[in-house]
């Protein structure tokens, strides 16, 4: 058992060499501190013999609602925290402690139960091995004539040849199966990963040093266990990604099946994080500068010569788009490794191009209480916000590993994940190969980027509007992940300042603002979805004539959501071209005194900021509340707007008074309800920078009843402010 590898949870490993021994210890102390959970600790109860004992062990036994209720909750969430062991206690009559001690109890019992399964399955293992060697016993005993089918006659055949015959039919059983394996679990046969990628020589400082063994190795699997089951003190940790095991059903398999695909996994990691790193080194001739000068491209010529192709050759269709960006970020390399390994963490810090993501295994947590090492599968789904481009959605194998001291690399790249016959998304028209960041600590708390991006894509899914912006790598390429992050790292660095005394009346407290911009975060997420069709909410999209092709109007029903109330939404979206640069439309759109100009609903009149709060050091990247200047109206606007190198965005919801006096008072947004509409500008794929890319999107709720359905009348509305919209906008800038 020894080096099977860690399979806990993000952030917790776990030696399976000491198994046993850990099993009885966890047990041992979880039955010593429940038995004196309220005296004293357990060094105090191990006193000598001598001694008299200071307090008599007391026992209490749950009732069988409290065993219920922790049982309901321990299936949830096996390691709950202290906040949440403090709410469990509260609400089921028990102390913190009683509650502590019962999970990790049953997380003790948990491994018992775990180690009976291993040893049966071991038994298996030892008695067809057993049968195994009985028949090979007896087929020496009775050798067979190979042209007659007949006994065959001593001397005919020695008994190290007739021994070679058997091994070299079980091997190609054994081959046979593997294959069969490998073209049902990665789509494609194994002899691509026949030759992996030698690594690089180890006196580079950005080679790995990372053998067989340096996520566990091949040494690591010779239990047959299930993938991403938890073998170590920490569990999957969230419902999402229990229910995403559920649904895998068939990578769920025992033996030498598992220990195969584990392997094949593995190999697919360390040569995807290979071929990054060679790929992050700087002067090489694999790089070309791009010609708008904004990044650097690909050179295709050179990278197939110097790479094998061991994710399959491209799809019959696709195209290839590859890009380089390096930057430098206010954050240290361990923080930006935890959020890149934290699924959710991961898609929040890159909210404005992740639409969705959730995990599916956990095949190492990392080693030594790090994430080097750390190896996970993951659904995501990558958007760019225009209703002309598809969402991205990939099944991508994560790998981190640190390189050397301050220095970390962390890789995606896609893999097939066939369930019953089908792939895991059958819309997927994506796939990103090795792909991802090296980060380098530098002074300061600042750390050095280096980011790659190389996907293949099916570009006949992409409107001709929208090719341009995507095969240059500004849709999906790595300048704009980079431009994320430091917009997003800058705008952490603010709101961890609290604000100090100021006369302003826009400035808000420490806790107002994290209510703000907890609203503002959700306003966000609706509109992107409502743009992109992604899956994290269900959209059905409508074909109503008299629509224009380039304009996407979808339905929403809303049936027990408590933040957004019953009844449908409407959303309209597109995407048009405007002779304009890009930083002019911004500016007029977010200049609350021009608001009359283009907003139907601000009737004519302009706008006043009455809360501000920042998000960078640019004035622009804030989240404000608004309320007309000539108007008595109840109604006010929550609008979050930011600038970067890779786009702009002006997003805005009505709100009402009352609501915003009673968040602020009670600290919580989540009763609000809101119905975003905005704007968000995208650089276009030319060297002047003259034009841009304008998406327009808005929603609107129908009715609030919950057996509606929606009317073509809702349609024509919807269709007619979004072009009344677009057409303001269009006579400001003189666009016909």
């Amino acid at each position: 058992m020894e080096g099977r590898g860690e399979m806990g949870m993000m952030g917790e490993s776990f030696d399976t060499s000491n198994l046993l021994g850990r099993i009885r210890d966890d047990d041992y102390e979880s039955r010593s501190e429940s038995d004196n959970f309220d005296g004293g600790s357990g060094d105090e109860q191990d006193v000598g013999d001598d001694q008299p004992q200071r307090k008599k062990k007391k026992y209490h036994r749950h009732t069988p609602q409290q065993i219920q209720d922790l049982e309901a909750f321990f299936k949830e969430c096996p390691h709950p925290d202290e906040k949440q062991r403090t709410d469990l206690s509260k609400r089921l009559g028990l102390e913190n402690k009683q509650v502590k001690f019962w999970f990790q109890n049953r997380r003790t019992q948990m491994k018992t139960q775990l180690e009976r399964h291993e040893n049966m399955v071991l038994k298996q293992e030892n008695d067809k091995l057993r049968a195994e060697n009985g028949v090979m016993k007896e087929a020496l005993a009775n050798p067979i004539c190979n042209n007659c089918g007949g006994p065959a006659i001593p001397g005919q055949i020695s008994l190290e040849e007739h021994q070679t015959r058997i091994e070299n039919a079980r091997l190609k059983d054994e081959l046979n199966r593997i294959c069969t394996l490998a073209n049902k679990f990665l789509g494609r046969s194994l002899s691509s990963l026949a030759s992996p990628i030698s690594l690089p020589p180890t006196n580079s400082g950005l080679d790995l040093a990372i053998g067989r063994n340096g996520i566990g190795g091949s040494s690591n699997f010779g239990m047959p266990v299930p993938i991403g089951f938890d073998m170590g003190d920490g569990a999957l940790g969230s419902s999402a990604a229990m229910a995403g095991m559920a649904a895998r059903a068939p990578l769920g398999m025992m033996g030498n099946e598992i220990h195969l695909e584990r392997s094949m996994l593995i190999d697919i990691a360390i040569n995807a994080m290979d071929e990054l790193v060679k790929m992050a080194r700087q002067d090489n001739p694999l790089w070309i500068k791009s010609s708008d000068g904004r990044n650097e491209v690909l050179n295709f010529d050179e990278y197939a010569r110097i790479f094998p192709t061991f994710v399959g050759s491209k799809p019959a269709g696709y195209v290839s788009e590859a890009t380089r960006a390096t930057g430098v970020v206010l954050a240290s390399s361990l923080g930006l490794v935890e959020t890149f390994m934290d699924v959710d963490r991961w898609s929040e810090m890159f909210s404005y191009m992740v639409a969705s993501a959730c995990p599916l295994d956990v095949l190492s947590g990392g080693t030594n209480g790090t994430r080097n090492g750390a190896l996970q599968v993951m659904l995501a789904e990558l958007q760019l916000l225009s209703p002309l481009v598809p969402t991205r959605q990939m099944s991508l194998l994560r790998f981190c590993k640190q390189h050397a001291e301050g220095v970390w690399v962390v890789v995606d790249v896609s893999i097939d994940l066939i369930r019953n016959g089908s792939s895991s998304h059958p819309s997927m028209s994506c796939r990103r190969l090795p792909s991802g960041v090296v980060i380098q600590d530098m002074p300061n708390g600042l750390s050095k980027i280096t980011w790659v991006e190389h996907t293949q894509y099916d570009e006949s899914v992409i409107h001709q509007l929208c090719r341009p912006l995507v095969s240059s790598g500004i849709g999906f390429g790595a300048q704009r992940w980079i431009s994320s992050l430091l917009r997003q790292c800058e705008c952490l660095a603010i709101l961890m300042t609290p604000p100090g005394p100021s006369d302003d009346p826009t400035v808000l407290s420490q806790s107002n603002r994290r209510s703000v911009l907890k609203l503002a975060q959700r306003m966000i997420e609706y509109f992107c979805s409502g743009i992109c069709a992604s899956s994290a909410r269900k959209w059905d999209v409508l074909h109503v004539g008299n629509i224009a092709d380039d304009m996407k109007i979808m339905a929403r029903k809303i049936v027990d959501d408590s933040n957004e109330g019953a009844g449908i939404v409407l959303s309209a979206s597109t995407t048009m071209w405007l002779p304009v640069p890009r930083q002019r439309v911004y500016d007029f759109l977010r200049n609350e005194q021009l608001r009359g100009e283009w907003d139907i609903l601000s009737k004519g009149g302009p706008m006043k900021e009455m809360v501000h709060v920042p998000k960078g050091q640019d004035p622009g990247n804030c989240v404000s509340i608004l309320h007309h200047i000539n108007n008595e109206s109840n109604v006010l606007f929550l609008q979050e707007s930011w600038n970067d190198a890779s786009g702009s965005m002006v997003v805005f919801s009505p709100i009402n008074m009352q609501s915003l006096n009673m968040m602020m008072s009670c600290g919580d947004s989540s009763f609000v309800g809101l119905r975003p509409s905005g704007f968000v500008v995208l650089p276009d794929d030319n060297n002047e920078g003259g034009s841009c890319l304008l998406t327009v999107g808005l929603q609107m709720l129908q009715n609030d009843n919950h057996s509606a359905k929606f009317t073509i009348e809702s349609v024509q509305t919807v269709n007619s402010l979004l072009s009344c919209t677009i057409q303001k906008v269009k006579e400001t800038f003189g666009v016909s």
